[in-house]
């Protein structure tokens, strides 16, 4: 270990040196930073942002491009053509790290296009299929604290990179040794906002405004006519992200007059106004329902860094703010989906949903009682757009909508990721049809209630920071797989599904396949579509814990979720 913090003392600039330097003899800093590499898994790579091979830096990052440019290469002249688009958000050192991937990319004849600015996860994966690219690289942590930043590569459907190609760029990142010794070209002119189509290189494109233009015609066709009062009270954040300048301008074109939140309008690395940029939490929506309370607004709205997430706060029965979650959401966006539809003619007799497996199974629920067929997919909004490429060639069903209960959702499929763009424009829209109707989105979520059940999500997440962090977890998962469990708090299991191993196990005896991909986790299905899964996250050191439960009231759903929730932290 020493022998590497070494070479990045030799490696690293003058300028960076002093970082490593500061370090002097602390060895358990130095081991969190070089007792492994940082790791590229199939959502790409994400970490605290530093110097060290367990951290992102601008020597991570040219070594993940180059194993994506040596891939790219390996599959002939013509995927060089078709080259890579590169897309970054507010956070730290983001810009750097996009053209430090170009600047690689360039260096071997690779296409590359650029963006003049910063610009959402949707519009990335849309600008991959504009252009026909064979790849896309997203530098974001997402909803990650401000300490991270990350790298997602798209594969040329748009989509996060299949399984078996990651696994081939992956082969080519753990090849390269010295991280120091990565040819890239050289990029001078840094400072090229609203410079659409200058060429930076003989390879690289600068992109902009003709793209944006082509993704607000394409995604504008969603909106169903509106007939509602366009005047309403309706709060949006983009907290401090990528997501202002989209979400304001389809709000404009729709004649939508949003309040924003000044302070936290424009680009900020730090974050400054809240804790963590996550719309799911209350802390990070706090400001923007003051601004409602202040000016009467029944509605919030907020998007993450990236703007692939959605977070909401609506006024419940009291006038009071509540957060959705990110289930709620979802439901209220699909119901929405289908009424608008099936009111204009337009429902496809063969419409389907995709969502994944911990995500609430109301919205099996709801979308079959109104004809629409439903397809869960493994955690990870990749597996959501390997449908809508399926169905594109097969023509077996037409893509209606996806979505994930950790905030993410896409309507069309111009994207084949999370478009929180999209979310943002459907749910104004949908809180004015239902203001037309003389009731709230609140109200409108618990008629969905009282027809199907309250359900009641109860999640948990526990971090498991440094070196060890990933093992203990590992170890929790085997010891849960050894044990058998036959209910949580009484509530009886039904059928165990382990995906890692592919089988289902029924109490009865009986033995299924899940016929998924295999992914670390446990899922416990209860009686009634209810059930508890544990599995470790796949972007950060965390082990998730999802308890669904529904009942005929909130007050007893919430009692069951909440003693599920306690048996499963206690077995654990």
């Amino acid at each position: 270990m020493s022998d590497i913090y070494n070479a990045w003392l030799k490696g690293v600039s003058e300028a960076e040196r002093a970082e490593l330097v500061a370090l002097g003899g602390n060895e358990k800093e130095i081991a969190e930073r070089f007792a492994r590499e940082l790791e590229f898994g199939t959502a790409g790579m994400r970490g605290e942002v530093g110097l060290g091979t367990f951290r992102m830096n601008i020597y991570t990052v040219k070594r993940a491009t180059l194993g994506l440019s040596r891939y790219i290469c390996a599959l002939g002249e013509e995927a060089k053509k078709q080259g890579v688009v590169i897309s970054y958000d507010t956070r730290r050192f983001s810009k750097e790290f996009a053209i430090a991937a170009a600047e690689v990319l360039s260096s071997h004849g690779i296409k590359g296009y650029i963006f003049e600015g910063v610009r959402p996860v949707p519009m990335c994966s849309f600008a991959v299929r504009y252009y026909k690219a064979k790849a896309g690289i997203m530098i974001t942590a997402s909803h990650n604290p401000k300490e991270y930043n990350g790298y997602k590569v798209y594969g040329e459907d748009g989509a996060q990179m299949a399984l078996e190609d990651t696994a081939e760029v992956v082969k080519y990142i753990k090849e390269i040794t010295d991280y120091f010794d990565i040819t890239s070209d050289k990029i001078a002119e840094t400072d090229f906002a609203g410079k659409d189509g200058l060429a930076l290189t003989k390879y690289i494109t600068v992109i902009g405004k003709t793209v944006d233009d082509a993704y607000y015609d394409e995604i504008l066709k969603l909106v169903p006519d509106i007939k509602g009062n366009k005047d309403i009270k309706l709060v949006y954040t983009p907290i401090h992200g990528s997501g202002y300048i989209p979400v304001t301008t389809v709000f404009k074109r729709l004649g939508i007059n949003a309040a924003i939140v000044e302070e936290q309008a424009l680009p900020d690395t730090e974050f400054s106004t809240v804790k963590v940029p996550n719309p799911e939490n209350a802390d990070t929506l706090k400001m923007g329902m003051e601004l409602g309370d202040k000016i009467g607004a029944d509605v919030v709205l907020g998007t993450d860094p990236d703007c692939d997430r959605l977070g909401v706060a609506v006024r419940n029965n009291e006038g009071n703010f509540v957060l959705l979650t990110g289930n709620q959401i979802g439901i209220l966006l699909l119901d929405y989906i289908i009424e608008m539809k099936k009111q204009s003619g337009t429902l496809p007799k063969n419409a389907a949903l995709v969502k994944t497996i911990v995500t609430s199974t109301l919205a099996d629920r709801l979308a079959e009682s109104r004809g629409v067929k439903v397809f869960n997919v493994l955690t990870g909004f990749k597996y959501i757009g390997e449908k809508i490429k399926q169905w594109e060639e097969s023509g077996e069903y037409e893509y209606l909508f996806g979505f994930e209960e950790s905030y993410g959702s896409l309507a069309g499929t111009h994207s084949r990721d999370k478009d929180a763009v999209v979310a943002s424009m459907l749910f104004a829209a949908m809180h004015m049809h239902h203001e037309s109707n003389g009731i709230s989105v609140y109200q409108r979520l618990i008629q969905l209630f009282e027809e199907f059940g309250y359900y009641t999500e109860c999640n948990s997440s526990t971090e498991y920071k440094g070196l060890g962090g990933m093992e203990f977890m590992a170890g929790i998962m085997a010891k849960l797989r050894s044990l058998a469990i036959k209910d949580f708090a009484g509530y009886k299991i039904v059928y165990t599904a382990d995906y890692l191993s592919g089988v289902i196990r029924y109490t009865d005896g009986r033995v299924d396949k899940t016929s998924l991909p295999a992914t670390d986790a446990v899922y416990y299905g209860l009686e009634e579509g209810q059930f508890v899964c544990i599995r470790p996250s796949g972007t950060e050191p965390k082990l998730k814990i999802y308890v669904l439960v529904f009942d005929r009231s909130a007050a007893r759903s919430g009692v069951k979720a909440a003693a599920i929730m306690e048996a499963v932290k206690s077995l654990l």
